[in-house]
């Protein structure tokens, strides 16, 4: 039995060894972990990669990350993987544009493991015509890596470009 003395100790000390045990448990499950301020770092710079014709966002696809377009594109719906979502939507969108586009980043905001990337981003399509559309982008991230998007965009704008123009094979 614990005296009245010592209870307040033994209660700060049960606490403190509960506490303790909680941060090592917490820094072992999430020890791939990236902080919301690394998370948006990352995202940032793939979009400089971009915008300099280095690099892409689609480059941190994890490859069994899932991208649904939502709203009622021509593309809208879920691919459940990187491979499906290249093949099916980025690369005959880039084989019906002359100059790829190139974004402007608005906002991004990051919180916990998601990243949100708000942008405007314009191009010029195999006919001449100027692409221009604005988009807005949820990345769920995982060790610096896109786990899960979602994407909305303007579908009048897409839909047009995919109807007009066929993509160079």
């Amino acid at each position: 039995m614990t005296s009245t003395f010592l209870k307040p100790f033994a209660v700060r000390a049960s606490l403190a060894f509960a506490a303790t045990s909680l941060g090592i448990l917490a820094v072992a499950s999430g020890a791939d972990a990236q902080t919301p301020a690394a998370n948006k770092t990352i995202v940032q710079r793939s979009f400089d990669a971009w915008t300099a014709g280095t690099g892409s966002p689609f480059e941190l696809l994890a490859d069994e990350a899932s991208w649904t377009i939502e709203g009622n594109s021509v593309a809208s719906k879920t691919y459940p993987t990187k491979e499906a979502f290249l093949r099916e939507v980025i690369r005959p969108f880039n084989a019906r544009m002359s100059a790829g586009i190139k974004p402007t980043i608005k906002s991004i905001t990051a919180d916990g493991n998601r990243v949100v990337i708000h942008f405007d981003a314009a191009g010029t399509a195999r006919d001449g015509k100027p692409y221009v559309n604005t988009y807005a982008w949820f990345f769920q991230m995982q060790g610096g890596r896109v786990t899960r998007a979602s994407a909305f965009f303007d579908a009048i704008a897409f839909n047009d470009l995919w109807a007009r123009v066929a993509p160079d094979e």
